[in-house]
């Protein structure tokens, strides 16, 4: 295995001063063999001599064979492992000593520290380097049911009547085909650009580039997404309320798209996590929304918690789900100066929404949209 220069760097400034000073012909680095790997046990990697002659190999060294006083060997060993040895020999005629002995165990386990970290960063990016091969090769096939999926979308958008009530569940379908491309562009440029500023980073890779063009106002991203949860109710069967209103600040751009995606993430939690048969809706408010439900109120001692990553309810640990939904959006939530709350009595937000239940409420700052019209 290939070790890093940084690794061979810190090796050399640890060594070379002690062959220099302490009176040492030879200091030989040797690294244990993967296991199964044909050869010796101990592989020579770097080796420092206050002479011209180099260390042979060790399963061809004839010194080796036969005992010296003059060669100490000591274990590079790092949670249990022995990961490789040094080699020390000592100029004729010396002897060693208490203080020589101490000098090399402090090297030894200054060594065995540092290779014990270089083989675990190699291993991580060989596996980060596996790992990616892997998604090269998922984000390549999953182009091509994608492209399949708008094909069909196309086609029965053809054969549909222009006034059938169909046509927008299929529009519906391509919207989401297109966002889906946008995502499967995002996982393709995972690692090629630098994310931006903002209180966390890592909410980047929840909007794909270009998710909302400046063009699309809110209300123009925010009806896919109430079809869609209209489609979803009717298939599980439970009562959907949409909005009835439209307020002002929904027929503005909608800038990055945040917004939808805060709203997309709740819906789905809403769908998730609430019992069969309970009620789900979105409420438009003069000062921003809300994803309601009507299910049992979340207790008070995780309101807070679900909000945090990988942090998810008691009543939906036996559910698929991996607890980032609630965490990235109010992230984005604040990353744009909003706020993301959280009332188990919704008709304190609006008063035509259930007493108790869970209420995702998203708000903005009030300079910040303009004032609400029927």
């Amino acid at each position: 295995m290939q070790l890093t220069d940084r690794f061979l760097d810190f090796a050399d400034q640890q060594l070379t001063p002690v062959v220099s000073l302490m009176g040492f012909t030879h200091l030989g680095l040797y690294l244990s063999a993967p296991p199964g790997q044909e050869g010796p046990p101990l592989i020579l990697i770097k080796q420092w001599s206050s002479t011209n002659r180099a260390l042979p190999a060790a399963d061809v060294d004839p010194e080796l064979r036969q005992a010296s006083e003059e060669r100490r060997w000591y274990p590079l060993q790092d949670a249990g492992l022995i990961l490789g040895a040094l080699r020390v020999e000592l100029e004729p005629g010396l002897s060693w000593t208490a203080d020589l002995e101490e000098e090399m165990r402090r090297c030894a386990l200054a060594i065995s520290h540092a290779l014990g970290r270089d083989l675990e960063c190699i291993q991580l990016q060989e596996e980060l380097h596996q790992q990616r091969n892997q998604l090269k090769t998922l984000v390549h096939q999953l182009r091509n049911p994608l492209a399949a999926l708008r094909t069909y979308a196309q086609l029965m958008m053809r054969r549909l009547e222009p006034d059938s009530a169909h046509l927008s569940l299929v529009d519906g379908i391509l919207t989401e085909q297109h966002q889906l491309g946008r995502y499967i562009d995002a996982l393709e440029n995972l690692g090629r650009q630098s994310l931006p500023n903002g209180p966390d980073p890592s909410t980047a890779y929840l909007l794909p580039p270009g998710a909302a063009p400046q063009r699309e106002s809110l209300k123009e991203l925010l009806l896919p997404l109430i079809e869609r949860a209209s489609a979803t109710a009717s298939l599980q069967g439970r009562p959907w309320h949409g909005p009835s209103q439209w307020p002002a600040w929904s027929t503005h751009s909608a800038g990055d798209g945040s917004t939808a995606e805060i709203v997309a993430n709740l819906l789905e939690n809403a769908f998730r996590y609430s019992p069969p048969g309970r009620a789900i809706g979105l409420a438009l408010l003069p000062d921003g929304l809300c994803v309601w439900d009507d299910g049992p109120p979340i207790s008070s001692e995780e309101r807070e918690l679900i909000f945090h990553r990988g942090e998810r309810g008691t009543s939906s640990r036996d559910r698929p789900g991996t607890g980032l939904g609630l965490a990235l959006a109010r992230a984005l939530a604040e990353r744009n100066g909003g706020h993301l709350t959280l009332s188990v009595e919704p008709w304190r937000i609006q008063t035509n929404l259930p007493a108790q239940g869970n209420a995702f409420q998203l708000s903005w700052p009030q300079p910040a949209l303009p004032a609400a019209t029927a």
